[in-house]
């Protein structure tokens, strides 16, 4: 069984960071691309950043270029999510997903697995 587990949410001051983590399980993890999205109330699921299978190659949106940084550890099969300078408007439920394709990587259909998410709140 497929798991993928996000760790790291919480509440941080804007200007802040967050370095979130997702544990995933039960599937050969150095062949799948690794993605962020995230949900604010209200609003549809938006991509963030993915990550190719061996790394090599990684994409961001336009909101968090410069600013988040998206990396993985094939021998622990772990991805993290490093955001810094963070903004109000990235609250949200951040969820990590699997895909074992690079197709149209940054579309929520793409991807073969998804974990429950994990709240990341910022404050003013």
């Amino acid at each position: 069984q497929v798991q993928l587990v996000e760790s790291g949410g919480g509440l941080v001051q804007a200007g802040g960071s967050l370095r979130l983590s997702c544990a995933a399980s039960g599937l050969p993890y150095s062949t799948y691309a690794m993605g962020w999205f995230r949900q604010a109330p209200g609003k549809e699921r938006e991509f963030v950043a993915a990550i190719s299978w061996g790394g090599g190659r990684v994409y961001y949106a336009d909101s968090v270029k410069g600013r988040f940084t998206i990396s993985r550890d094939n021998a622990k099969m772990t991805s993290y999510l490093q955001m810094n300078r963070l903004k109000l408007e990235d609250t949200a439920v951040y969820y990590c997903a699997a895909s074992s394709g690079w197709g149209t990587i940054n579309v929520p259909q793409w991807y073969d697995y998804w974990g429950q998410g994990t709240q990341v709140t910022v404050s003013s």
